[in-house]
């Protein structure tokens, strides 16, 4: 401690020099403990933030499925109304007027085709939830820390639970038409389970591009749209392959790999008698796992990369 005497003869006694004189910020923040604010994680430290918040995703989406339909009279009634009339449509456009059906008659077709927009429904909806599952709640993103993966797989979990609900009604159609439960309906587990992997991978994928690029929800519907169309959602796929000329066969088995096809294809095989002959190639079911580990690992680390980055700006 010095002294100095000032021009009315008073003294002033100055402070002693601090020992953090002369260090940088980020020697101050490493020898205090200090970290950035919102920083990302490690993957680690990230998978565990993400199980600790388990509680929290299941209820934000119970929350979110109660209130789709919450100003709508019929209410929940719509989670299965929807997918059954645009079924309806597609029978009389694809069964009837075009003939695309591949032969199979109505106790096949109708349960090939309910089915098959169920399961792609579940997929569609997911997306189009992951699109808007970061851009959509700023709100929450901003006031609260917590990891923003909930969000997106929050959203398809919340899918996941309305394809269930629409399966008892799948089940009505399927009995109604002679498909009655037989052991292979055990494989609809592995692959819901698969196929909820595949969208949530992809769903963060969407929310991490979403939440740069707003506009690219007005976008979505056509691709998903499009997606459909070369999925076999209303036809069997390779019916219309077989029939197309101008289509190279590299062409149809990668349309005939698409994760959309693949999901689809063992739903319908496990649930709908006779269809696939009784017998799905060994390559199917590899297919499925592949896409699950593919959209889900990837799409996982895709969007912890940006962590830090979301709700700011």
């Amino acid at each position: 401690m010095s002294e100095t005497t000032s021009h009315k003869g008073a003294v002033a006694v100055s402070a002693p020099p601090s020992p953090d004189d002369g260090l940088s910020p980020a020697e101050l923040a490493a020898k205090y403990g200090l970290t950035v604010s919102g920083a990302r994680p490690s993957l680690l430290q990230y998978v565990r933030q993400l199980w600790g918040r388990r509680h929290f995703i299941l209820a934000f989406s119970q929350a979110k499925l109660t209130a789709q339909y919450s100003q709508a009279k019929l209410g929940q009634i719509w989670q299965v109304a929807t997918p059954l009339l645009n079924a309806a449509v597609y029978y009389f456009i694809f069964g009837m007027l075009l003939g695309a059906r591949g032969g199979m008659d109505d106790d096949v077709y109708i349960p090939f085709l309910v089915t098959g927009v169920f399961v792609f429904t579940f997929t569609q909806s997911s997306v189009m939830a992951g699109v808007r599952s970061i851009s959509g709640n700023l709100g929450l993103v901003r006031a609260l820390h917590f990891p923003r993966a909930s969000l997106p797989i929050s959203f398809s979990l919340q899918q996941l639970q309305q394809l269930l609900f629409s399966m008892i009604v799948l089940v009505g159609i399927l009995a109604a038409f002679g498909h009655y439960p037989r052991l292979s309906w055990l494989l609809v587990f592995p692959a819901l389970l698969l196929q909820f992997v595949f969208n949530s991978g992809l769903a963060m994928v969407m929310a991490r591009m979403g939440a740069k690029t707003p506009d690219l929800a007005q976008l979505m519907p056509f691709l998903t749209r499009t997606w459909m169309y070369a999925s076999g959602v209303m036809f069997p796929l390779n019916y219309i392959l077989d029939r197309a000329e101008k289509i190279p066969d590299w062409f149809g088995d990668l349309m005939m790999a698409n994760p959309a096809a693949v999901y689809m294809d063992l739903m319908r095989f496990a649930l709908i008698d006779g269809y696939g002959n009784d017998y799905l190639p060994d390559h199917v079911w590899a297919l499925a796992l592949g896409w699950a580990l593919l959209a889900g690992i990837g799409g996982f680390i895709y969007f912890w990369k940006a962590e830090e980055r979301y709700g700011r700006g």
